[in-house]
């Protein structure tokens, strides 16, 4: 049984290798225009030992694969992320679209084993579980747009995973996540407090280290990579495009001239994040109580994609557990059934491919902060997350 399983699975990935190969111009086609092409047009760069965010060479170099559109996909992660891009150069941008792909992939599957090892209660994921993480609508909009969140998400989880056991680790793990810092904003006080007052100073070291290693590997390619980094975010003037998250949407239909409107609900969540890590920090356990944190900071980022909500997974995964395991009333029941057709909602205009620009996705952010604190509610008593004074 074993063989023959071997044997399915190698042949598997051969005839994968073979649709991928024989179907390359359509796949191309489909392909243009994702976020994937700027990671590798950045790598590609860098390998040249060229400014990787600059737009006039990112568009020509799209020009030569094809994928060039009116406006350059300009990579805007800071230049401690590159180097999850630059292997992407060493390839053709087709062929780094895939090696992409499968990337997100694994992240996705590597993140659900970890949130099972960490909230499930058997050996083997439940179908409830499964069915929860698969269909979770910013999965696969990540997925379509080729963005980066998955990879994001398994960093956060792999901080939470290993935490208190191997905090070197857990602290390089969360370079990953701190190459889109702003959606993580209410995340870096706390953690700052927290290391400060226990003393973590084994995880401050490993994302010290991690953080100048790759600011090392960036500067050996590009010397002038911080000074590149400042002149693209000036070009881009982000301050002047509209960002389809929430805070968002509340400053262009009340305060549009207005840009730092935009941070107001990040202000907001970053005191209430105070008060939450001041009710709970006697017991403060980044497994139960970072979810939470999590939830708050889509909410009130001030710049965010539905692909960046996918860094919810283990917080949608763990609000499941929670309701999976009691007996609900009808009326819990048809709540449950609205968050699904919602859920479904998403996936079938993004099936529309309806582009996120267009504002539409404003309001899944409360959806998903909805759900979790609705599960909340549910959660067994003697979780010491879920006490009285902690919501």
């Amino acid at each position: 049984m074993k063989t023959l399983k071997i044997v399915v699975n190698v042949a598997l990935v051969c005839l994968l290798g073979w649709f991928l190969v024989s179907n390359e111009q359509k796949i191309r086609a489909s392909a243009a225009g994702r976020d994937s092409i700027s990671y590798w047009a950045a790598g590609d760069l860098l390998l040249h030992r060229q400014n990787p965010y600059a737009a006039q060479s990112v568009l020509a170099l799209e020009r030569t694969q094809g994928y060039a559109a009116a406006k350059p996909l300009v990579l805007r992660t800071p230049p401690w992320s590159l180097w999850m891009v630059l292997p992407l150069g060493f390839l053709t941008a087709y062929w780094a679209w895939i090696t992409w792909l499968a990337l997100l992939l694994i992240s996705l599957v590597i993140a659900m084993r970890i949130s099972w090892h960490m909230y499930g209660d058997s050996p083997r994921a439940s179908n409830i579980f499964l069915l929860t993480g698969y269909l979770f609508a910013p999965v696969a909009a990540c997925l379509v747009e080729s963005q980066l969140g998955l990879v994001l998400s398994l960093g956060i989880v792999l901080f939470l995973l290993l935490e208190e056991e191997r905090p070197f680790l857990a602290g390089a793990a969360l370079l990953i996540p701190f190459a889109k810092p702003h959606i993580f904003a209410l995340l870096w006080p706390i953690l700052a407090i927290w290391i400060f007052t226990r003393k973590k100073w084994s995880l401050l070291v490993g994302m010290a280290a991690a953080f100048l290693l790759t600011n090392s590997i960036a500067l050996a390619f590009d010397p002038s990579i911080f000074q590149h980094y400042r002149a693209m975010l000036q070009q881009q003037a982000i301050q002047y495009e509209f960002i389809p998250a929430l805070s968002g949407m509340l400053r262009l239909l009340f305060f549009r001239r207005l840009f730092w409107v935009q941070f107001l609900p990040t202000v907001l969540g970053l005191l209430w994040s105070f008060w939450y890590y001041w009710k709970n920090h006697r017991t403060w356990s980044w497994r139960r109580h970072g979810l939470a944190l999590l939830v708050v900071s889509i909410v009130t980022t001030p710049y965010s994609w539905i692909t960046d909500e996918v860094i919810l997974l283990p917080a949608i995964l763990q609000g499941a557990l929670w309701l999976n395991s009691v007996d609900l009333k009808v009326r819990s029941q048809l709540l449950i059934l609205l968050f699904v057709f919602l859920d479904l909602l998403i996936l079938l205009i993004l099936k529309a491919q309806v582009p996120p620009s267009t504002g539409i996705y404003f309001w899944t952010s409360l959806v998903w902060f909805s759900w979790y604190w609705y599960a909340r509610s549910f959660a067994p008593k003697s979780d010491p997350a879920i006490k009285v004074g902690s919501l």
